[in-house]
């Protein structure tokens, strides 16, 4: 199915899945975070409280990925995953945004999912420069989809100059 790219608020997309840009604690916060907790209700919060109760009781690493429902969001999933911190990440930083991306799809996979809808993770207040990260989301997506032809992944961008950045790193 391959790759699409546009502008738009990612609590509205229809897909199998969305991905939260997450922080460790899993409950909320600003940004596209704060946005899908807002839009999805108070289910998604339960059961990122479970999650960090469960298996994660210091909160998600960076880099690792997570799912819970949709709540009332038009998707069967929220798949949570936590980005690097630009300036605390040593030489790691690269490494750790491409993780993010490539657990989430493990995860969706994991759920049956054949659509993903991915925000600019790390890129806002946990400034990661936009033109880096996008070419690594851009790198690691396409490749992790030479084995899963039949998925579709998104990128949805809050502005047309975000997208655009996105698509000039990535000579589209």
């Amino acid at each position: 199915m391959g790759i699409e790219i546009k502008t738009g608020d990612i609590t509205k997309e229809h897909a199998c899945a969305i991905v939260n840009a997450a922080n460790s604690s899993l409950m909320g916060g600003g940004g596209v975070d704060g946005a899908i907790h807002r839009a999805g209700g108070p289910k998604i919060l339960q059961e990122c409280r479970e999650i960090r109760g469960r298996e994660y009781p210091d909160g998600l690493p960076t880099g690792e990925a997570v799912a819970t429902t949709g709540g009332n969001l038009p998707v069967k999933y929220v798949i949570h995953t936590v980005g690097p911190v630009w300036g605390r990440c040593g030489e790691r930083c690269d490494e750790l945004l491409a993780d993010a991306y490539r657990n989430s799809l493990k995860r969706a996979a994991e759920l049956g999912c054949d659509s993903v809808v991915f925000p600019a993770i790390s890129t806002g207040v946990y400034g990661f420069p936009p033109e880096r990260a996008a070419r690594i989301a851009y790198r690691t997506v396409k490749e992790f989809l030479k084995s899963r032809p039949r998925m579709g992944v998104t990128f949805i961008f809050h502005s047309d100059e975000s997208r655009k950045i996105f698509e000039e790193a990535n000579g589209l």
